[in-house]
C-alpha cells in the first residue's frame, strides 16, 4: 500500500545555486515570493539560501538591504553533488522511501508501504547509515510492540516521523532546532497525508524530554546527545533510540547508560564507524526484552 496520496512530480533541484553569508540577513518577501528559492540553512551564525537557478540580482538587493550580512560565496552544484548521492528511491524492510519525482519502479506487494520523502536542500537523502538504522529499528519495534506515540529529536527532513506514522504510530512529535528543516518535514507530512499523524516544530531536543511517548528517537549531535540522557526524564521512555554517535562518541554514552535504570538491547555499527544504540526502561516484572503486539 502507499502511505499517502503524493503525485508524481518533477525534480526541481536539478540545479542549485547557493549564496553563502557570514552572517544571518533577514530574506526578503520579494524573496519568499520567487518561485526559485528553495530555503534558507542557517547555522552558526552564518546563513545558505538556496535557489534552483541564479537570482543574483535578488541577491544583490539582499545585500543592499543588510550590508552587514556580507556573502562570501556563491557555489553552483548539482543536487547530487550537496547531497553527496543520489536521490533515488530504496528499500527499508518493507518501507519504500522514494522521491515524489522518482517513485519506485518495483512493484509494491501486499503490506509493502511507501513513504514519500523530498530532501529539499537539508543535507542528507536518508541512506546515511544512522538513519537507516534507526528506521530498521522502528521498523523492529512498530511491528511487534504497540508503540502509538512516537517523539523525533533531530528531525531533519522528518523521515523518521514519517516512517514511524507509516508503521502505526498515531502521535508523532518531531522536532528540529533549524527551521528548514521543520519546514522540509512539514512539506514532507503534506506529501504522505500524514496531517492527523505528525507535528513538526522547532524546538531544542534538550529541552523536548517533558514530552510523553511509547518511543523516544534521537538521531543527532553528541553534544545535544549528552543532554538528553541526562535529563531525569529520559529514563522515564518505555522505549528508545539514540544514535549519530561515533565510536568514543557511543563508548561514553553506554557508560552513562550502564548507571542509569535502563536496559541496552542492542548496539548496532555495521560499518564500523557510526553506532546506533536501541534501550528501554527497566520495568518491574519485565521479563523479556521484545513482547509482542496484544
Amino acid at each position: 500500500m502507499r502511505a499517502g496520496p503524493g503525485k508524481s512530480m518533477e525534480n526541481p533541484y536539478q540545479q542549485l545555486y547557493i549564496y553563502n553569508f557570514d552572517r544571518i540577513p533577514e530574506i526578503s518577501p520579494a524573496i519568499v515570493a520567487d518561485p526559485a528559492y528553495l530555503g534558507t540553512w542557517e547555522e552558526g551564525g552564518t546563513a545558505f539560501v538556496f535557489f534552483s537557478r541564479p537570482a543574483d540580482a535578488l541577491i544583490s538587493d539582499l545585500e543592499e538591504a543588510f550590508p552587514d550580512a556580507g556573502m562570501v560565496a556563491r557555489y553552483e552544484m548539482s543536487c547530487e553533488e550537496w547531497h553527496g548521492d543520489r536521490i533515488e528511491p530504496y528499500w527499508v524492510e518493507n518501507l519504500c522511501i522514494a522521491p515524489p519525482w522518482e517513485r519506485s519502479k518495483k512493484s509494491l506487494g501486499a503490506g509493502d508501504i511507501e513513504v514519500l520523502l523530498d530532501p529539499g536542500v537539508v543535507f542528507g537523502t536518508g541512506r546515511h547509515q544512522t538513519t537507516e538504522d534507526c528506521l530498521t529499528l522502528i521498523h523492529r519495534l512498530c511491528t511487534t510492540h504497540d508503540i502509538r506515540r512516537v517523539t523525533d529529536i533531530g528531525t531533519g527532513t522528518g523521515l523518521l516521523a514519517l516512517g514511524a506514522a507509516a508503521l502505526g504510530a498515531f502521535e508523532v512529535m518531531a522536532c528540529d532546532f533549524n527551521l528548514l528543516a521543520v519546514q522540509t518535514t512539514q512539506k514532507n507530512i503534506l506529501l504522505n497525508g500524514f496531517e492527523d499523524r505528525i507535528l513538526a516544530f522547532q524546538a531544542r531536543g534538550e529541552e523536548m524530554m517533558g514530552l510523553d511517548c511509547d518511543l523516544m528517537v534521537a538521531n543527532i549531535h553528541y553534544d545535544v546527545m549528552q543532554h538528553i540522557i541526562a535529563h531525569p526524564a529520559f529514563s522515564e521512555k518505555p522505549w528508545f533510540i539514540l544514535s549519530g554517535l561515533l565510536n568514543s562518541e557511543a563508548a561514553k554514552v553506554m557508560a552513562v547508560l550502564k548507571e542509569l535504570p535502563v536496559q541496552v538491547i542492542q548496539r548496532r555499527c555495521p560499518d564500523g564507524i557510526w553506532n546506533t544504540i536501541l534501550g528501554r526502561r527497566l520495568d518491574a516484572g519485565a521479563s523479556t526484552p521484545f513482547a509482542t503486539k496484544g
